[in-house]
């Protein structure tokens, strides 16, 4: 389902559903560079995730964006707690293991890369994409890999989507860009 007008990348609040046909299919060969195991990846690439997001400013203004993820059945993914301050976060996640993160909101032309700042609509250039910068925590991990996503609102097929494209490089310098695509529930 499409999102309504009135969602914003200001607020993306809501219960998302990734939309399989939509989105690309490399988050397969991502997970496995991650280091995630064929079983977890397999389980991942039948069932549905669902995003559950709540997306507030704290007492002192500060951007928060929490999402709980859920995997077809209720199993459980990971849970993000972003703050949109562009600090260095160490979490240890059960499906990625040990990494170190960073969010913020900020104009696309910071960035290098085409695939991170296209597409997004005109309310969310003005405003500004999330951007989660995500890295393996390579002594704790064993593994070294990057993702550099930006998150917002895009028109997918004449519908408005929140969508992630997700800028992703490997242990040994593999290069992936994958759009992700949400079909969008009210909370």
């Amino acid at each position: 389902m499409a999102a309504p007008e009135s969602l914003t990348i200001l607020d993306i609040t809501g219960t998302y559903t990734m939309n399989k046909v939509k989105s690309d299919n490399s988050t397969d060969e991502i997970l496995r560079l991650q280091g995630v195991s064929w079983f977890k990846r397999k389980a991942i690439s039948i069932g549905s995730i669902t995003l559950k997001v709540k997306h507030y400013k704290d007492e002192e203004g500060i951007e928060h964006v929490d999402i709980d993820q859920t995997l077809t059945g209720g199993i459980p993914g990971t849970t993000e707690k972003r703050t949109l301050w562009w600090k260095e976060r160490h979490n240890e996640d059960h499906l990625f293991g040990a990494v170190v993160g960073k969010t913020r909101r900020t104009k696309v032309d910071v960035f290098d890369e085409d695939f991170l700042k296209k597409g997004w609509t005109e309310d969310t250039l003005e405003y500004g994409v999330i951007q989660s910068y995500v890295e393996s925590d390579t002594p704790k991990s064993g593994t070294t890999w990057i993702a550099n996503q930006t998150w917002g609102i895009e028109v997918v097929d004449g519908e408005r989507r929140y969508t992630r494209h997700v800028k992703f490089t490997g242990p040994h310098g593999e290069d992936i860009e994958c759009r992700l695509v949400y079909d969008y529930r009210k909370s």
